[in-house]
């Protein structure tokens, strides 16, 4: 009897399986789903990883060979070689009754430049003159009756005729002073007044030039002067062509003041300027001279005073000092570093001579 209660509910459970099956899943995701339903955790914030600073490596130069050149920087212009300021010499600062020419004229010597308003002078020269004749006239009578008048009277009278026949000869020399005229013929380059303005004595009027005869001129000071020579090897920088080489070929005059930089004036502008000279400047003589350049032109110069060929050489960074004593740190190909004293030399603002103590290729640490 046991055995077929047995066996009927085991047939029971075999035609059940299937929905028992169905049951045991849904009871195992209700208690998935269950947990679900908890407050979830703090998730842990990500920390970034921590490296150690790194030490900063100091720069590694290589010592090389170049050439040293050492230079004077200058400015300057393009000048003729036959150049002048053009002024009168009166210090009576008249009035300018007529100025015929303007920049860029071309004029031949003896031409007129410009005029000095000198009408009073003219009208007094004309009386001198008459004064003069009847002076003369009454210096003849004079004379015809010297055995009448003492010597002493007589040597008067000579004196006093000889004084107003001087200021006949000063009003002369005042007129013929007030026309400036050409020295030789050229071109007139600029003009530094207008009629009606009032001409001191030695200020520039205008200026005349050789254009065919143009060079390069540049400023110095009396400093850069000490270290320059005829002959030194020079470099122009013209503005529209580039770089030209050359050498110094005349200095400047030393009582010229080397000031060469034809203060005040603009041409026509009635504004005064001091007499300039191609004496006041530093000449260059181009290796060969470009076309087509006009007077005037803005260049820059560099003369080469001194220059070294295959030197030995470190950036200044590399150079260590103390107590006198010049070292450098070398490393080899592993990284082992040293210190080598060294014996300087020449030295710009880039590199410093090595006279002993490395060879080219080395490595050195800077600072």
């Amino acid at each position: 009897m046991y055995s077929k209660w047995w066996m009927e509910n085991l047939s029971v459970v075999k035609k059940s399986g299937r929905p028992l099956l169905l049951v045991c899943i849904a009871a195992s995701l209700a208690l998935s789903s269950g947990c679900s339903l908890l407050p979830k955790e703090d998730e842990e914030e990500a920390l970034p990883a921590i490296t150690p600073p790194q030490l900063s490596k100091k720069p590694e130069y290589t010592v090389k060979t170049e050439t040293l050149v050492f230079d004077v920087p200058l400015s300057g212009k393009l000048m003729s070689t036959v150049e002048e300021d053009l002024y009168f010499t009166d210090d009576a600062n008249r009035r300018i009754k007529s100025l015929p020419v303007k920049t860029g004229d071309k004029v031949e010597q003896g031409q007129v430049i410009a005029e000095l308003d000198v009408t009073e002078q003219e009208n007094k020269l004309r009386q001198k003159r008459l004064q003069t004749r009847q002076d003369e006239l009454s210096m003849i009578e004079k004379l015809r009756k010297a055995d009448e008048t003492g010597p002493e009277q007589l040597e008067r009278d000579k004196i006093e005729f000889e004084l107003k026949k001087e200021e006949v000869t000063t009003l002369e020399k005042t007129i013929a002073g007030a026309k400036l005229t050409a020295p030789y013929a050229g071109t007139i380059i600029s003009v530094y007044m207008k009629k009606g303005d009032s001409a001191k004595a030695y200020d520039a009027v205008a200026t005349i030039a050789d254009l065919s005869q143009l060079t390069v001129a540049a400023t110095i000071s009396a400093d850069s002067l000490s270290k320059v020579a005829v002959g030194m090897e020079a470099e122009a920088d013209i503005n529209g062509v580039g770089k030209v080489k050359g050498k110094v070929s005349k200095l400047p005059s030393p009582k010229a003041g080397n000031n060469g930089n034809g203060d005040g004036g603009f041409p026509g502008g009635g504004q005064q300027k001091k007499p300039d000279s191609i004496e006041n400047y530093l000449l260059i003589q181009l290796d060969q001279f470009p076309e087509g350049l006009s007077h005037g032109t803005p260049l820059g110069v560099k003369i080469i005073t001194q220059r070294k060929e295959n030197a030995i050489t470190v950036p200044p960074a590399a150079l260590r000092s103390y107590a006198g004593r010049n070292y450098v740190q070398v490393v080899d190909d592993k990284g082992n570093k040293r210190e080598v004293d060294v014996e300087i030399g020449l030295q710009t603002s880039t590199a410093v001579e090595i006279v002993k103590g490395l060879t080219a290729g080395q490595k050195v640490v800077g600072r």
